[in-house]
């Protein structure tokens, strides 16, 4: 990705996260990115397309991250737990990206979404419930209702720990309760 180009995702991010969607003109996402108006619309033709790509790009990182710390084998119970920990520790340490996530899904942009890398993501995720489904280690539910307890459950405790003051132990023992009971819930 270019330099314009990240500078142009980095202001959108900030604005949009202060001022919402509505409230952000691409001529000021364009100024806080030192670039001409134009510039912006040379990679983004249109305001919509600037935001579902901030979104894409945001969902990725996380991804990524989530992945390159987790053991993509043994057992799932183990797997979940890295892929919930690792998420929300992400969350943690990202909070302008975790806030826009949050704030595109109440978006009636999210149900405009059509991205193939998204859904290849969300197509493992998803397929890996239905296999810990399958091997009846986890309940028989639909898959996308897990997801969404699961989506739910990562946000509510971000919220939480983000509002209460809790020394790093303490967010470490609130992260594994909160685990567990999802586990059992799930289980």
């Amino acid at each position: 990705m270019m330099d314009k180009q990240k500078e142009l995702l980095s202001a959108a991010l900030k604005l949009f996260v202060e001022n919402g969607f509505h409230g952000t003109p691409t001529s000021k996402i364009a100024k806080e990115a030192g670039v001409a108006n134009g510039t912006l619309f040379h990679y983004y033709p249109t305001k919509d397309d600037l935001i579902v790509s901030l979104y894409i790009s945001i969902k990725l990182e996380m991804a990524a991250f989530v992945e390159s710390q987790t053991d993509t084998e043994g057992d799932f119970k183990i797997r979940f737990r890295n892929y919930f920990v690792y998420a929300l520790h992400w969350a943690l340490d990202h909070p302008d990206e975790f806030q826009y996530l949050q704030q595109f899904y109440a978006s009636p942009f999210a149900s405009q979404m059509q991205s193939e890398v998204l859904q290849k993501q969300l197509e493992k995720t998803c397929i890996e419930i239905q296999e810990a489904i399958d091997a009846k280690i986890i309940k028989n539910l639909p898959v996308d209702y897990i997801f969404t307890m699961i989506s739910s459950h990562l946000n509510g405790i971000n919220q939480y720990l983000r509002k209460a003051n809790l020394s790093q132990t303490k967010q470490k023992e609130v992260i594994s309760e909160t685990f567990d009971l999802l586990w059992d819930m799930l289980s």
